[in-house]
């Protein structure tokens, strides 16, 4: 016989526990071995049981706060159990808080159904984000993503000068180095000596690298509006 997974639960409304923990015992591999509902009884809990949990659900907010945040990285670390977070929102920035704090699921309350199938994966350590939480970390990932690229933007925007925007955007438009002088009226030596500082601003090759990479940053766009 396979062993029971041994549950622990912190949740402060004390219907939701009650109800949760009678749902949980309707599975046969399912060992409830203690509750919480505050900080102080998690820790007492952990000290007295004679049994570790395995898997422990942690309500997000405890009277009000979002502590068990807190209280997730404080067991996650004291005892290796499995974390799942429980709440009743979706909230982005908890979310995220949550599996920094060393949880491996997320799971919204009013899909409670899904519990036992999350408590055996937590158990085996095989937990899919759920759809919830894969959701706001996609979002997270594109908003980081954007920042990224804002900042490598704003870098590069700072690096080139105008008028090594405006050499760029003639390469861009396929003029040689030769027209290039032609065209803006300095020496070719000039124009070669523009190149390489551009080179080593931007950390490439060659002056058509060089200017794509600004074409696909957007700065060639702006190269008109800038003084």
């Amino acid at each position: 016989m396979n062993k029971a997974i041994r549950i622990g639960i912190v949740e402060d409304d004390p219907d939701w526990r009650r109800g949760l923990a009678d749902y949980l015992a309707g599975e046969a591999d399912f060992k409830l071995i203690w509750t919480a509902s505050s900080g102080s009884e998690l820790r007492m809990a952990l000290h007295d049981a004679e049994e570790a949990a395995d898997v422990i659900l942690m309500d997000i907010m405890l009277d009000g706060r979002p502590e068990g945040i807190l209280l997730a990285e404080e067991v996650s670390l004291s005892t290796g159990a499995r974390i799942i977070m429980l709440t009743s929102m979706e909230e982005k920035e908890l979310i995220l808080q949550s599996f920094h704090a060393g949880a491996i699921d997320y799971q919204i309350k009013s899909s409670f159904e899904r519990l036992p199938d999350a408590i055996r994966q937590a158990y085996r350590k095989q937990s899919p984000i759920s759809p919830e939480a894969a959701e706001q970390l996609r979002e997270e990932f594109k908003r980081l993503k954007a920042l990224e690229r804002e900042f490598e933007v704003k870098k590069v925007s700072d690096l080139i000068t105008p008028s090594e925007l405006q050499l760029l955007g003639l390469i861009q438009e396929g003029y040689s180095q030769p027209q290039i002088a032609d065209k803006l009226f300095i020496t070719l030596r000039t124009v070669k000596n523009h190149v390489n500082h551009i080179l080593k601003k931007l950390g490439v090759d060659g002056s058509k690298e060089a200017a794509a990479k600004v074409k696909n940053m957007g700065l060639l766009d702006q190269k008109d509006h800038r003084k």
